[in-house]
């Protein structure tokens, strides 16, 4: 099992959150922490991966921008949007790869949505969780050591439009959405306790 240490910063800026985890990242690979989630929300900015740098896809003009290095494309970050950095090193049976610690944290996104009776699953086009034909979570991790930085996103009660029009990780325009937008009435706090009720499953083998 996992021992972990559970931090909620509240509001905090990209930036400064980007700076913390990364002081952290170097704590943890030394074992002077242990795995650690940071729990946040941030001012909007949009933060773009490398894929979007190297294809050349940017948000429309109205969105602050940063650079980040985790993995993928273009993330939305704002308002009424959990963010969820796992501060991880991923050392336990079945992390050996990406792609099965990536199934970790979607397994316990869709575990956590399923217990508020939202159906959320896996789809090949692209990592993260998704309901139908929608995208409301994002996942993008960044690993020295496979200690990892970043993490993932939940859109839960986003203002209207403004993650819709970010076309993120190149799936085009009104894929990415929140749970409000499709008509479930929710809020971030409940997301996070049901995701907080079962950390547990982030030491669990997806099979």
């Amino acid at each position: 099992m996992r021992s972990l240490s559970i931090n909620n910063l509240g509001k905090i800026s990209h930036s400064d959150a980007d700076e913390l985890m990364r002081s952290m990242q170097s704590k943890r690979i030394d074992d002077e922490i242990i795995d650690t989630l940071l729990i946040c929300e941030h001012d909007e900015i949009v933060t773009v991966g490398p894929r979007a740098r190297n294809d050349g896809i940017s948000p429309p003009e109205d969105y602050v921008t940063s650079p980040v290095d985790r993995g993928g494309g273009l993330t939305w970050h704002g308002p009424g949007q959990l963010v969820v950095y796992p501060i991880f090193k991923w050392n336990l049976e079945g992390e050996s790869n990406v792609k099965a610690i990536i199934a970790i944290l979607e397994q316990w996104v869709i575990d956590a949505l399923s217990k508020n009776g939202i159906n959320g699953r896996r789809d090949e086009r692209m990592q993260g969780v998704w309901i139908g034909e929608n995208k409301v979570c994002s996942i993008g991790l960044s690993f020295l050591r496979w200690t990892s930085r970043h993490g993932l996103t939940i859109n839960c009660n986003t203002p209207p439009g403004r993650v819709e029009m970010v076309s993120g990780c190149g799936l085009g325009q009104e894929t990415t959405t929140s749970l409000n937008a499709l008509g479930f009435d929710i809020s971030t706090q409940t997301i996070l306790e049901s995701l907080l009720s079962n950390t547990s499953a982030l030491s669990r083998k997806i099979v």
